[in-house]
């Protein structure tokens, strides 16, 4: 089984790029997707043209054009769900969590800790919440979580970090600490296991022409509940595909 996870900033924006030829390149039985940037109309509509594909969107309850997330799927889940629980955390439409016989996999479009770390103090609330719902979902089943974390874990995931430790949001010590709690409660972070040492990005900065110079971050991730890794038989980085400011990232499963 492949499963893909991309943020596309912008589904609507990306379809009129490569990314109709580019999912059927990879050929993910199960591709998620952040950052749609779209009602979950305008997602349904944009996706007809995959139609191999069931879907399954969220999008911003507070702020049209705003975050969201889809999950598109061959097999049909046993159930799907969206969201939290938390009305202080469902505005953004960040999350969806998809139940299949196997396991439950869940996709995130993480806070990001803004300008001026303005969001800084929200996004430390948010991680502790997003921890204790995968928690409480790995008591029945494994947990595959993967989308755009929004933090780049070690000096290694990130091409400048001296500059932007404690500055830029992605790389503070609340941050790094987030996710840390995260592995800690029982989930590895898929690439860096595969992979200990091997540099490689998801993420470049438009502005900074940061694709170009390979001046990226790795903040996209695929975590898995520390059970389930033996039927990980790899973790991926796609950074040959474009049309967004990041790129995919994959997970195989095995022994299925």
């Amino acid at each position: 089984m492949h499963l893909v996870s991309w943020n596309v900033n912008g589904i609507r924006a990306i379809v009129k790029k490569e990314f109709v030829n580019n999912v059927r390149a990879m050929a993910p039985d199960i591709i998620c997707l952040q950052e749609t940037k779209a009602t979950v109309e305008d997602v349904y509509e944009t996706c007809k043209l995959l139609p191999e594909y069931n879907v399954f969107a969220n999008s911003s309850k507070a702020r049209k054009g705003y975050s969201g997330t889809a999950i598109l799927t061959k097999e049909e889940p046993i159930q799907v769900s969206y969201d939290l629980g938390l009305e202080e955390h469902d505005q953004e439409g960040r999350v969806i969590a998809a139940e299949y016989p196997d396991f439950i996999l869940v996709t995130v479009y993480t806070p990001n800790a803004g300008e001026e770390l303005k969001r800084l103090a929200y996004r430390q609330t948010w991680d502790v919440a997003f921890r204790e719902y995968l928690q409480w979902l790995s008591r029945r089943k494994p947990v595959i979580a993967c989308g755009d974390f929004n933090v780049a874990y070690q000096p290694i995931d990130i091409a400048r970090p001296k500059e932007n430790y404690n500055k830029s949001a992605g790389y503070t010590q609340t941050e790094i600490d987030g996710f840390g709690n995260l592995l800690n409660a029982g989930f590895t972070d898929t690439f860096r296991h595969f992979h200990p040492s091997e540099v490689k990005y998801t993420y470049w900065n438009f502005i900074f022409d940061g694709r170009t110079k390979n001046i990226g971050w790795r903040i996209d991730h695929f975590l898995v509940s520390q059970k389930f890794l033996p039927k990980i038989n790899e973790a991926l980085i796609y950074n040959e595909y474009h049309g967004s400011d990041h790129c995919p990232v994959g997970l195989r499963i095995v022994n299925r």
